[in-house]
């Protein structure tokens, strides 16, 4: 007895190879790989922010003298509607150089962890600070020419540098700042 009439026995004679067979045959086949899709590899998010530092007065000048290098700082509000896009841009730009920087996000509007309600906005993120303190001398210790529009994005560069931006930096000052 052969493998095919043992197969025949258990569930009967295999349909006449016609059209219909044939058709049918061509119709199941794409089916079984459909059900079963083949794996994809999964992008791993990167972890979600769970604690919020104080930025007051006196923060920055601690970060400018022995902060990470390179770093970025996006301060932001909660209510600022082209925050959340800006820090995608500043992100992708990131990702895509390949080099360890800090990404850090600053709320200016909010304290403590009432900050970490906004961090959804802020994937990728490597620092979250809110800012602790009377706001507009918070804002001066940062940059006295400050307008007070956010985004208002701080670059600091390996060596030091330090590139300001209101808005998304331009592409020039990116390259030139992880250069």
């Amino acid at each position: 007895m052969t493998l095919n009439s043992e197969l025949a026995e258990k569930v009967g004679p295999w349909p006449p190879m016609t059209r219909r067979g044939i058709l049918l045959s061509a119709a199941v086949v794409p089916l079984a790989s459909w059900s079963n899709p083949a794996p994809v590899a999964v992008k791993h998010a990167p972890p979600a922010l769970t604690a919020v530092a104080d930025f007051d007065q006196t923060t920055w000048a601690e970060l400018l003298k022995s902060g990470p290098r390179p770093a970025a700082y996006v301060f932001t509000t909660t209510y600022c509607s082209t925050c959340p896009d800006a820090f995608d841009k500043l992100q992708a730009f990131i990702a895509a150089s390949r080099k360890k920087v800090e990404l850090v996000a600053v709320v200016m509007d909010v304290q403590g962890v009432r900050a970490l309600a906004h961090a959804r906005h802020f994937v990728g993120a490597t620092k979250l600070y809110a800012f602790d303190g009377f706001e507009p001398a918070i804002r001066q210790s940062v940059d006295p020419k400050w307008p007070n529009v956010t985004p208002y994005i701080v670059l600091l560069g390996r060596n030091g540098s330090v590139q300001r931006s209101i808005g998304p930096p331009e592409a020039t000052m990116l390259k030139r700042w992880l250069a």
